[in-house]
């Protein structure tokens, strides 16, 4: 990780006042204070590059402060007039929007930083293992970001014990669950990570550790001693909910709608699934990689064989200087804390010529659903998370000439392309080599289609956490461990579950249009180079843009002026 470097005397930085504003300089202002104060996230999408030292705050006057910052960009936004401006620019005044949009759902809606105690395991844990993900060596900016993100992690605690003042019990249990073991998983940064870090820091890294070690100890024990009066009530709602399908995602649909769309594509999934067991009956087993050296050579050939196929095939446009997606072997100090994120370095837009890297354990009967998989067949995960999935899409929107869409905005435009991928590889004949490998990506289908049931029944309150875990178990099949984690992080984060089915449908319904409405002049990979370069860009806007279509009139504004506009505003 190479973090910005920027020197801060406060905080935040103060938001400069412009007076001829423009959509350029607003974006490029709310990006770089998102940058400052966007909770971390354990998911891998969301990520970004921040200043380096930064020394975080959820207090009650930073929390003030964010609101304040947040409501003067939505002051600035409010006075540009786009109505004259071309489709394209009109589409990136909505983009801001479904970004301040965002930013009232954390703060004042779905609200993690008041109810959720696993929210300051990501604001800590989380913090620490990104800037472990990418591979050694540990140069002295990395060194030093690694020990001050240990060294906030007891001012933050402090901070999360005076504002869970009505914690969920359920997300309680997740967060010291979590933590039973933290002393003896983070013993490897000490252990190993230690000795790489340049000049004296690695006699800094123990004291930090053990100071923050401590802390989350008792932030254990505090949700501990609390628990017995803690709500079991973990859903967002309905009106939440709601504001976050026409807000952020700008979803066409709403949850009703999505739920029976997804209800049809599990009946398909689990049809078609079984027809290519039936069709495989006579055809051995796949074979687990004997050592992850294989697994490792493997991929790096199937990666190039993806490569090819997507050229040969005319089915996306593959730039010359793409660097690969590789694999590793998970080492220690990252496997103890894989519960802190996903274990994977999607790099960033300024490490755009290093390879993407996933740190992967030695296969086994013991391994968790997806790993299971790729130690089978890496392609169904490969061209998901790699190429042509996410790593290619982030890697493309980073180099965008347009900087508003080289964010992220909602996981419904990138997860929905990355599932999108998986059945356009499939129905290409990627896998016509590996008739079991057919299997996986059907059995993948089939588990994005219950995400949603899961994810909307969770917010909604129709579900508890348990009886998700178990619904999930049961119906992939998965893994429990791995179906209690994909049931935890749903529950406590509504919304991204659902945007797997939700990308891919609106996905598929855009192509189908596309294709009826050019006819015989129809070009796939023109449509999806385009999809691909717009990849952050969510697809009912993207879809605008293609066919010149309306796009003020997308939904509503990102936040009304009025608290009483705004579910869950106290």
């Amino acid at each position: 990780m190479r973090p910005i470097i920027v020197l801060l005397t406060a905080l935040f930085l103060p938001l400069p006042l412009h007076a001829q504003d423009s959509l350029d300089q607003l974006a490029s202002d709310f990006w770089a204070w998102r940058a400052q104060c966007q909770p971390y996230n354990n998911d891998d999408i969301p990520r970004l590059e921040r200043p380096a030292g930064l020394k975080r705050s959820w207090s009650g006057a930073a929390v003030a402060r964010q609101r304040a910052d947040l409501a003067a960009f939505e002051t600035r936004w409010k006075k540009l007039d786009p109505a004259k401006w071309a489709p394209a620019q009109q589409v990136d005044y909505r983009l801001i929007s479904s970004a301040l949009a965002r930013v009232h759902w954390e703060l004042d809606i779905n609200r993690r930083w008041q109810r959720d105690p696993t929210f300051y395991v990501d604001q800590t844990l989380t913090a620490v293992t990104e800037t472990l993900l990418p591979p050694p060596p540990f140069d002295q900016a990395r060194s030093r970001e690694l020990i001050a993100r240990l060294d906030n992690i007891p001012a933050i605690l402090e901070e999360a014990n005076a504002n869970l003042e009505q914690p969920a019990a359920p997300f309680a249990r997740l967060a010291i669950d979590s933590l039973v073991n933290i002393r003896q998983n983070l013993q490897p940064l000490a252990r190993d990570v230690g000795p790489m870090l340049p000049g004296g820091l690695g006699r800094e890294l123990v004291p930090a550790l053990e100071a923050a070690t401590s802390a989350l100890e008792a932030y254990r024990t505090w949700l501990e001693q609390r628990l017995p009066k803690m709500t079991e009530h973990t859903a967002v709602g309905r009106e939440a909910y709601s504001y976050f399908f026409k807000n952020v995602a700008l979803y066409p649909f709403t949850s009703e709608q999505l739920l029976e769309l997804a209800r049809q594509e599990w009946a398909r999934s689990v049809a078609f699934e079984q027809m290519e067991r039936q069709r495989n009956r006579e055809v051995p087993a796949l074979k687990m990689f004997p050592n992850v050296n294989e697994q490792i050579k493997r991929t790096t050939e199937m990666e190039a064989q993806v490569r090819r196929f997507l050229t040969e095939q005319g089915l996306l446009t593959i730039p010359a200087d793409l660097p690969h997606y590789t694999i590793r072997p998970l080492p220690a100090y990252l496997a103890a804390l894989g519960d802190f994120g996903e274990q994977d370095d999607f790099t960033g837009p300024s490490r755009l010529t290093e390879d993407c890297i996933r740190w992967t354990p030695d296969p086994s009967d013991s391994l968790g659903y997806f790993a299971n998989s790729n130690a089978h067949d890496p392609r169904p995960d490969l061209v998901h998370e790699g190429v042509p999935g996410h790593y290619l899409q982030l890697w493309l929107g980073w180099r965008s000439p347009d900087a508003i869409r080289q964010r992220y905005y909602d996981s419904g435009a990138n997860e929905g392309l990355g599932f999108y991928a998986e059945e356009m590889m499939l129905q290409a004949g990627l896998f016509d080599d590996s008739p079991h490998s057919r299997e996986i990506v059907y059995n993948y289908m089939r588990l994005r289609a219950l995400r949603v049931e899961v994810d909307v029944k969770l917010a909604l309150g129709e579900f508890t956490l348990k009886q998700a875990a178990n619904y999930l178990s049961r119906m992939v099949p998965m893994d429990e461990k791995t179906a209690h984690a994909e049931a935890s992080m749903f529950a406590t984060q509504p919304g991204q579950a659902i945007s797997y089915q939700a990308g891919k449908l609106q996905i598929t319904k855009f192509l189908a249009d596309a294709r009826l409405s050019a006819g015989d002049k129809f070009n796939l990979r023109a449509f999806n180079d385009f999809l691909w370069r717009n990849g952050n860009v969510p697809i009912e806007l993207q879809r605008r843009q293609w066919f010149g279509e309306p796009v003020l009139n997308l939904a509503a504004s990102p936040a009304a002026a009025q608290k009483g506009d705004r579910p869950g505003v106290p």
